[in-house]
């Protein structure tokens, strides 16, 4: 029963503290929280399709046989094709209960915000950000429960490797919330809220790792398809408003500086596993 209380306690570490670190970011005032927010964005675009390309899609292909390789690149494909019709879902809601000329604005990228500043990236990237961050977050749990009931050191390791790596991807996806019309208190609500499935993966692990080791691979498959399908779909696209020669050097900069960050920490993660 000790175990089970370790991996409470470092899932918890992994996840829910990872996200209060990050949420320091919040703190900045509105003017220079305001003014980092674009910025933000490109970072994000970086540090998920990091997440997904070189952690989650790697780690997925490795612990399946080679005869399940095309499974798992059509659980890939379904889940971007699932994201898509789920975002639709969104927006139908949003049209349906709402003003759909406003969404529609708003997805142009004319819509100002209630408190006066520009957001360019549409309130259903919030909504997949948090369901992509609860698939993710969830996973990183099942690892880091599988590294306890291996070994009690290498789990505190990995806790700490998975808390190291989420904080640079955190701090984008609270951008992304912000961006996208949530309030500080919401964006802060929903982060912890998605970070508490990493406690529930540790648990289950703890229970039932033998049940969820065959599926763990799809879960992975799942999560990157959620980081690919929002960088790609929803963020990239609200770069285009600016077109001018140094906004584009700077974003080009702050995507291959969450790239670099995310593989690094990955690749220090890996070794200190090893």
């Amino acid at each position: 029963m000790h175990l089970l209380i370790y991996i409470i306690i470092f899932t918890a570490v992994g996840g829910v503290l990872s996200v209060l670190a990050a949420g320091i970011f919040l703190l900045l005032p509105d003017a220079q929280r305001n003014a980092v927010l674009p910025h933000g964005i490109s970072f994000a675009i970086g540090a998920l399709l990091a997440v997904a390309f070189w952690g989650l899609i790697p780690e997925a292909f490795e612990a399946v046989k080679p005869e399940q390789f095309q499974t798992l690149s059509g659980t890939i494909l379904v889940g971007i094709l699932g994201f898509f019709v789920l975002e639709k879902l969104l927006v139908w809601r949003h049209c349906h209960f709402g003003d759909c000329a406003a969404y529609d604005d708003e997805h142009d990228h004319s819509h100002e915000h209630e408190h006066g500043h520009h957001h360019g990236v549409s309130k259903s990237a919030g909504a997949l950000i948090i369901i992509g961050d609860s698939i993710h977050n969830f996973v990183d749990g099942v690892l880091i429960g599988a590294a306890f009931l291996t070994d009690v050191q290498l789990g505190i390791v990995t806790s700490l490797a998975v808390a190291a790596h989420e904080i640079p991807q955190e701090v984008g996806d609270f951008a992304i919330l912000l961006e996208s019309g949530y309030g500080k208190g919401k964006a802060l609500f929903y982060n912890v809220l998605a970070s508490l499935t990493t406690v529930i993966g540790g648990v289950l692990a703890y229970f039932s790792l033998a049940d969820l080791h065959d599926s763990l691979p799809y879960f992975l498959a799942l999560a990157a398809s959620s980081f690919i399908y929002i960088a790609v779909a929803d963020l990239i696209p609200s770069l285009h408003k600016k077109t001018d020669t140094k906004t584009s050097l700077q974003q080009i900069a702050l995507i291959t500086a969450g790239v670099l960050l995310i593989c690094t920490l990955h690749d220090i993660a890996h070794h200190v596993e090893l």
